[in-house]
């Protein structure tokens, strides 16, 4: 089994290397598009824009902006335990890179990350020399653990990760995805979301959240159904890919719907009863709105849906449709902790038929709040600290047992 991998590995580094002047120009294409930052896009190829201090340095690698926002508070407790550590952040998309530069504390390096070449990769870690790396969630990039692990890390353990791991090689500290930052909102922002509640104070509010592409044809036929029943509803509904907010918005308005897109900054009007979200990282602060959350990616075959911790976290009750793919085992851990925390629904019926229940029934609405709350705070207990631990034990605590040795030298 080992042998093979390693053959895999081999074609995998060698295929990568000979693309490398393709993947220069793809970069260059994608800038051109405004797919990666004008000025900072070299960083894609290993090439840093930012000066590495002297000292430890704890490098947090995350692909996706969810798994970005994930690493901010881990970050934040290293920081407070060790305050001269030097943490570097990498990222690959804009969005992330838009969201994260507001979100990190001062002093945090962020850059985007290298593609996963041989050259891209050397020419990062030679300048970068990182202590560890925390590789978020499980997506795994052959050159980049290689070439890393032959920098510091145990070659062979690196290798039985990327193959198969023995027990005692893989730590587990809790899931990454129960760990919700909190966060400060500025007084401009706090004002905004008063406002934004007081307008809502009259309505039945439930939102949609991380909706794709064909969900929103759902969630309206919801919606129309909710206004028979229960005149004064709001929809609030949050596209995965903000850029789609516009679309959908005009989609909903050529159908007669009443429709207010938040980067307008407009108010309500009378009769207005949807509310698309079209903004970037304010997700977290939009569940503390609503005591409903329904959360897409979940709804149509094909979709894998997404983290449910956040509404949890806000004390919403969520609801979930059963596309979930890895996500499922959250549900479980969830609904084991407390079988109100999360309400899965096979389609657009039984989603209606859950909020119209919700809606009617005060008691239940609150009993599914409290449950998904007091679930989430049962499976977030300790999972920083834990993280903390673990890179304390296996890298600090060797870093200064070494640089005791090197002064007694």
């Amino acid at each position: 089994m080992m042998k093979k991998g390693l053959v895999v590995y081999k074609l995998y580094r060698a295929l990568t290397h000979g693309l490398s002047p393709l993947i220069r120009l793809h970069l260059r294409w994608r800038r051109f598009l405004g797919l990666e930052h004008p000025h900072r896009w070299l960083e894609r190829l290993g090439l840093p824009s930012q000066p590495r201090h002297a000292g430890p340095l704890l490098w947090f690698h995350a692909v996706s902006l969810g798994e970005g926002m994930i690493a901010v508070p881990v970050i934040k407790h290293c920081i407070r335990r060790m305050p001269h550590l030097n943490v570097l952040m990498t990222i690959t998309t804009m969005s992330s890179f838009e969201v994260l530069s507001k979100s990190l504390p001062s002093g945090i390096i962020l850059q985007f990350s290298p593609v996963d070449t041989p050259t891209s990769i050397h020419s990062f870690l030679d300048y970068w020399k990182p202590n560890a790396i925390v590789l978020m969630e499980s997506e795994l990039w052959p050159n980049l653990i290689m070439d890393a692990s032959r920098n510091g890390s145990t070659e062979q353990g690196i290798r039985f990760q990327l193959l198969q791991a023995p027990p005692y090689i893989i730590n587990f500290s809790g899931d990454l995805k129960y760990v919700i930052e909190d966060f400060g909102v500025n007084e401009r922002g706090r004002i905004d979301i008063d406002n934004l509640r007081l307008e809502l104070t009259q309505k039945k509010v439930w939102m949609a959240s991380s909706i794709h592409s064909g969900e929103e044809e759902i969630i309206l036929g919801v919606h129309n159904a909710l206004m028979q029943q229960q005149p004064n509803t709001m929809t609030i509904i949050v596209p995965r890919h903000p850029q789609e907010g516009r679309e959908i918005a005009k989609k909903l308005e050529k159908e007669g719907q009443n429709v207010v897109l938040r980067s307008q900054n407009e108010k309500f009007k009378p009769g207005t009863d949807i509310y698309v979200v079209d903004t970037l990282g304010e997700l977290r602060l939009l569940y503390t709105l609503t005591p409903i959350a329904v959360i897409g990616g979940s709804l149509l075959p094909g979709l894998s849906g997404h983290n449910i911790s956040e509404a949890a976290a806000a004390g919403c009750a969520v609801l979930t449709g059963c596309h979930i793919g890895h996500f499922s085992h959250m549900v479980l851990e969830m609904q084991r902790s407390n079988p109100l925390s999360v309400h899965q629904v096979s389609g657009k019926l039984e989603l209606e038929k859950a909020l119209i229940e919700l809606f009617t029934n005060a008691t239940l609405l609150e009993a599914r709040r409290r449950a998904a709350k007091e679930a989430f705070c049962q499976l977030s207990c300790g999972i920083v600290e834990n993280i903390w631990s673990l890179l304390n034990f296996h890298i600090f605590c060797r870093l200064s047992a070494d640089e005791s040795k090197s002064f007694r030298l």
